[in-house]
């Protein structure tokens, strides 16, 4: 367990806003997930899915940007390297209320390549550069830049500081740097999240070298009890695929991370308020299955935890299922 000292009141005036974050995902960060995870926690910043800038100027964009109020404070994450593109998306976000824009600098799917964005920028950085002024220019928002520690061969400290010394002139004050590199061929995105190697000492050096930028870490936090030897190094931290196998270890984050008092939410409760709120998606015509599929992990760990998760899971293709079917979900989980 994470055995940070609690925040005392000046502390909370100076921590950073990125403190703990959840990094945006493909397929998991939806605003139903979303809407999950404020159910445990009232601090940590949430993140969109990453939209591409033609899917947003050329698609449903009241769709794609629409949130629950309950999910502040949350970012859009953008994936883009036209400046017009990214300005015109961001005017839409910011109208629209968002908390942030994120760039995306860090992903390294061949089709994202193939739109140039995502991780292939970070050979690029006058380029993210111009982005970022673009954006600056325009809007208030805060920005954000999420990459790696490198791409292909190009994966030394001298590479990484240039990319962030380019784009931090350029406006950009925060960077979520995930601490494995990139490779652009030969690896899917699941390896790429895997196969590299973590290097957390690169992402430490790049604070200590830009000690007035903000600095937060990302890849490989899996419990809360990793985040206090990160905290020692770097302003924050951004919690990935851990905080879909297991949301409830974000429960305790409000009160340990940032010292709040309000009690931590019981598991069982954290349920049964979503499923208020899954009531409501399926009078609107929301699939069920887009509502369910990421919170199967509510009780990793639990007993019946097993038998919760199948539940769920073949409800999610049944026509008609009500709160009431979904509530025995809970019968299956031992006290």
């Amino acid at each position: 367990m994470f055995r940070g000292t609690p925040l005392n009141t000046q502390d909370r005036e100076t921590v950073s806003p990125h403190r703990l974050c959840v990094a945006p995902m493909m397929t998991h960060t939806d605003r139903h997930f979303r809407y999950f995870l404020r159910l445990m926690s009232r601090r940590i910043r949430l993140y969109t899915e990453m939209i591409s800038t033609g899917a947003l100027l050329h698609g449903n964009c009241r769709q794609m940007l629409a949130f629950d109020p309950v999910e502040h404070p949350i970012g859009i994450q953008l994936g883009g390297s036209d400046p017009s593109e990214l300005v015109e998306c961001a005017v839409l976000a910011e109208s629209s209320g968002y908390d942030e824009i994120n760039l995306n600098a860090g992903c390294p799917s061949g089709r994202v390549q193939a739109g140039r964005f995502g991780a292939c920028l970070m050979l690029e950085p006058e380029t993210v550069a111009e982005c970022v002024r673009a954006i600056r220019a325009r809007v208030r928002l805060p920005l954000t830049v999420k990459c790696r520690i490198g791409v292909d061969e190009s994966d030394d400290h001298p590479f990484l500081s240039r990319f962030v010394s380019t784009v931090s002139e350029a406006g950009c004050t925060c960077f979520m740097i995930h601490a494995r590199k990139a490779w652009l061929m030969g690896l899917s995105p699941r390896q790429n999240r895997e196969v590299p190697a973590l290097n957390y000492d690169m992402v430490y050096r790049i604070k200590q070298d830009f000690p007035s930028l903000e600095i937060i870490l990302n890849g490989g936090v899996a419990h809360m009890k990793d985040l206090e030897k990160h905290y020692h190094h770097v302003d924050g931290v951004m919690i990935g695929r851990a905080a879909c196998q297991n949301p409830y270890m974000l429960a305790c984050a409000d009160r340990l991370v940032f010292g709040e008092n309000h009690p931590v939410p019981d598991r069982k409760e954290v349920f049964r308020q979503y499923l208020d709120y899954v009531e409501q998606g399926v009078e609107q015509g929301v699939s069920l299955s887009r509502m369910l599929r990421n919170i199967t992990g509510l009780f990793q760990g639990q007993s019946g935890a097993r038998k919760f998760r199948r539940y769920l899971g073949e409800s999610m293709h049944c026509e008609k299922v009500d709160a009431k079917h979904l509530r025995k979900a809970l019968d299956l989980i031992q006290a």
